[in-house]
């Protein structure tokens, strides 16, 4: 990491900050995780601002100038927070008792009750094209010689807040950054205390997790410093390798994170990378032997999915973002049992129907399960898939699935049929969807009304 300079380039929306606060006589100061990526050339979106007076008072004033969005503030912090644009400002009163202390002091302490010395950084605004660093715990060198560490006792930083044992795996994922030793201690010791922290909290920072390039690069040393085991215990248990005889079946857990780094690198979604970590979350409570055919893990989609909803629901997703995580998960062994050649063109319609608009993060999830230690195997399966697929984009170019439904509509067949709007519209009309899915007849307006002109007394006399 090159940080070398002492200066960060100014910005016009921290200039017309600096200028309402001297107009206001506000002493501000741009802290933490934007002083770090300003130092790192990286743009910064989340501005968080020490200010040093009423902050929530001189929120509104920003907020008002900028014509940002609505402000949220949180009174029993003295702070607030609003978007202007792309940008995240969050407006923040010292952390600390600071009355009657110098203003270097005050800021001082107030970085030193931060998370790591990389955040523990700080510039007062000016409109000067360059502002000055004030880095009194050395984040600049750290980040430069590549260590995370806190700017006090470890203990005391992680007590305040325990959460800081996940971010510093995230943090050291991100920016490829060791974890010094006495923090790497202090998170062993201190991880049980995680089960203090709200759900939604732990929640937001595995999604940050997930929205990494590699995930593993932070889910494999949280695995091996004891912290997965208490955040996510599902994912923990699906660690090491059993054998049977001459039977064996490999580490699921390694397979999971080679899945969802597959799954980052194919540009999946973060809805789509969570339920690669998820896939297989039902293989240990799923797990037979048979003497035939080795481990067996029948039923794990479908266990796994009301697993993935259970998991959803302790980190307090939306219920949105928890049913697609299920249904990615119930379907995700689907498209690979697609790939043998005697396949039907309905099995494939059938997919594309239940899958619906998530079929491409479907289909990617799918390609990024498939992982083996044989790179010759792997390049019989992707083949296999790539056919597959191609077959797939044939079948949907042909029948135009993706928008699919009866085109012989419900008040069209209660026309025809001299039905009132009753059950058995729909039972007609499935009969007909059904019908297209499985080839019977094409997916055209003439051959479905001919198919139910033909067919429309049997189906009538059967469901009497």
């Amino acid at each position: 990491m090159k940080t070398t300079s002492n200066y960060i380039d100014n910005t016009a929306l921290w200039r017309k900050i600096a200028q309402l606060a001297e107009n206001t006589n506000t002493p501000v100061y741009l802290v933490g995780g934007a002083v770090r990526d300003s130092l790192m050339g990286m743009e910064a979106q989340d501005c968080d601002f020490l200010t040093l007076s009423k902050a929530v008072e001189f929120a509104e004033i920003i907020q008002r100038e900028l014509s940002g969005s609505k402000i949220v503030t949180f009174p029993r912090f003295n702070a607030a927070f609003f978007f202007a644009g792309a940008y995240k400002l969050e407006f923040a009163e010292p952390r600390i008792a600071w009355e009657g202390l110098p203003e270097s002091e005050i800021v001082r302490l107030d970085l030193g009750a931060r998370d790591f010395t990389i955040d523990a950084m700080a510039v007062k605004l000016f409109q000067d094209d360059r502002l000055e660093v004030i880095d009194p715990y050395k984040g600049r060198e750290d980040l430069q010689q590549g260590i995370l560490r806190t700017p006090g006792a470890p203990d005391d930083a992680l007590s305040d807040d325990p959460l800081r044992i996940i971010r510093a795996f995230r943090f050291a994922a991100r920016f490829k950054l060791e974890i010094a030793p006495e923090l790497l201690d202090a998170i062993r010791r201190s991880s049980g205390q995680l089960e203090r922290v709200a759900g939604e909290r732990i929640g937001e920072e595995l999604w940050k997790i997930m929205e990494l390039p590699h995930p593993s690069a932070a889910l494999k040393p949280m695995f091996d410093q004891g912290v997965l085991k208490v955040i996510l215990p599902e994912i923990a248990a699906l660690a090491g390798v059993e054998k049977h005889g001459y039977h064996h079946h490999k580490d699921i857990f390694l397979h999971t994170l080679k899945v969802v780094d597959n799954a980052a690198k194919s540009g999946a979604d973060t809805v789509t990378r969570f339920a690669a970590l998820l896939h297989d979350v039902a293989k240990p409570s799923t797990r037979r032997f048979d003497p035939e055919q080795g481990y067996t893990f029948y039923g794990h989609e479908d266990v796994g999915a009301r697993m993935a909803g259970g998991i959803g629901r302790k980190l307090r997703y939306s219920a949105e973002r928890i049913k697609l995580i299920q249904k990615l998960t119930k379907l995700h062994m689907r498209p690979v049992n697609l790939v043998s050649a005697e396949v039907t063109d309905s099995a494939i319609r059938r997919l594309m129907t239940e899958a619906g608009d998530d079929l491409e993060r479907q289909l990617l999830l799918c390609r990024a399960d498939i992982t083996s230690g044989d790179p010759r195997k792997v390049k019989l399966y992707l083949e296999n898939f790539d056919r597959m697929y191609q077959r797939m984009q044939e079948v949907e170019e042909k029948d135009k699935m993706r928008a699919f439904q009866s085109p012989v509509r419900g008040d069209e067949i209660m026309e025809i049929c001299s039905l009132p709007p009753c059950p058995m519209v729909g039972k007609i009309k499935k009969a007909l969807e059904s019908a297209i899915l499985e080839g019977i007849i094409p997916n055209e307006y003439e051959a479905a009304k001919t198919y139910l002109l033909e067919n429309m007394g049997k189906w009538m006399e059967e469901s009497r």
